[in-house]
């Protein structure tokens, strides 16, 4: 019987060879893959360490082991899409500065070709 720990192993391999392909072909920018490999990873290090989760899921209370993986890997995962939401919305503040000085820069332009 397959186990959501083996599945989640599976899952997390195939995370790293998909982002690993995607920085070979130039899809994605090295410094942005840095959180998807570090979420591959810690993914892969939660699926494969039982012993640890069980302990912890009776530490705390939660009955299932599985339950404790599945809500530390969706921690890891709200903080990566986190990280991005930050990004994009730098960039985004980024993109209406630089729209506003090329504004400027063509009013300008304009200007002194109308007084020559």
């Amino acid at each position: 019987m397959i186990e959501l720990f083996d599945i989640l192993t599976v899952l997390s391999v195939l995370l790293l060879l998909v982002v690993l392909r995607a920085i070979r072909r130039e899809h994605i920018r090295v410094e942005y893959s840095v959180s998807w490999l570090g979420a591959a990873l810690a993914l892969l290090l939660l699926s494969r360490s039982g012993p640890w989760l069980n302990a912890a899921a009776a530490r705390i209370g939660i009955h299932d082991p599985a339950l404790l993986l599945l809500a530390l890997i969706l921690i890891v995962f709200l903080g990566v899409f986190y990280r991005f939401s930050r990004i994009v919305s730098e960039l985004k503040d980024m993109n209406i500065t630089l729209t506003q000085r090329v504004a400027i820069l063509e009013f300008l332009l304009k200007e002194r070709d109308e007084q020559a």
